[in-house]
């Protein structure tokens, strides 16, 4: 991160639509987290299009703040790491391996920046970026405990030497990603999100993912099929049939305003793969 490059935080709040506090208390954390996850959604439509993904605060502002994009995990959780240190926490940045839909056999890349936040009360788990999981609130770093968030339950299991977040969804506890206590820095996220954005077999290159919490349910996209789900884990499902009708659904369900330029490169291309991919 550029050390001549400070954090707006003005412009920020106004983008989360949040205007308490700015003391690095629990409450606060709390507070933001959730504003921040509801107001900025996962998105990789700029994987798609083949641009860059610049990790530099300047960069991360000018997409996330200014031109009210979303991103992916190393983008929207870099931007509120830096908001958080602003503020005066005391945060260490990890990554993890993520575990959520693939089968056990099969082993996964450290690709998910997460982070712990130091505070009176305690060590607590903050992630504000996974995609159509992502947390709405911190969770004590305890392992074993069921522990409420705004949206589904989680909790923390050891695992080999780390740790494994899970999810309740539907009664039943799903993997989430695992990861160990090492932090990272901005240059090992650089290595990663390269990776991840340009790898053939990187699933952020192949498919369209977007992922919003909002109260009450999860709004995801992946490819061309839409889904609105309830925390009770029923979905309503809508397949899309063309570029426009994506972009209507990313502009009126997750704040995100295409051109046509951006339907062109990031959509377009990929449609008839989607179609085959669904049978349709």
């Amino acid at each position: 991160m550029s050390s001549d490059t400070k954090i707006d935080l003005d412009a920020y709040f106004k983008r989360i639509g949040y205007d308490g506090s700015r003391e690095p208390t629990l409450q606060t954390l709390k507070a933001i987290h959730y504003a921040q996850a509801v107001s900025i959604p996962f998105e990789n439509l700029d994987v798609l299009a083949k641009r860059p993904i610049l990790l530099d605060l300047a960069a991360l502002q000018k997409k996330l703040v200014t031109e009210k994009r979303g991103g992916y995990c190393f983008e929207v959780n870099g931007l509120f790491a830096a908001v958080l240190r602003e503020l005066g926490f005391d945060i260490t940045t990890l990554i993890g391996r993520v575990r959520w839909m693939a089968p056990e056999e099969i082993d996964t890349a450290r690709s998910h920046m997460l982070m712990l936040v130091e505070l009176p009360q305690g060590t607590y788990l903050a992630d504000a970026g996974f995609g159509g999981l992502t947390m709405t609130g911190p969770i004590r770093f305890e392992t074993g405990i069921e522990q409420e968030t705004p949206h589904e339950p989680r909790r923390l299991l050891t695992h080999d030497h780390g740790f494994e977040l899970q999810a309740k969804i539907a009664g039943g506890w799903v993997p989430v990603y695992r990861f160990t206590l090492e932090p990272h820095r901005r240059t090992d996220y650089e290595v990663a999100s390269w990776y991840t954005a340009t790898h053939p077999s990187s699933i952020f290159v192949q498919f369209l993912i977007a992922g919003r919490p909002q109260a009450g349910k999860w709004l995801s996209l992946f490819n061309r099929e839409f889904k609105i789900r309830g925390l009770d884990g029923k979905a309503e499902t809508r397949v899309l049939d063309s570029a426009d009708e994506i972009a209507e659904v990313l502009d009126s369900y997750f704040g995100i305003a295409l051109s046509e330029e951006d339907k062109a490169l990031a959509i377009a291309p990929y449609l008839d793969r989607w179609r085959a991919m669904s049978g349709s």
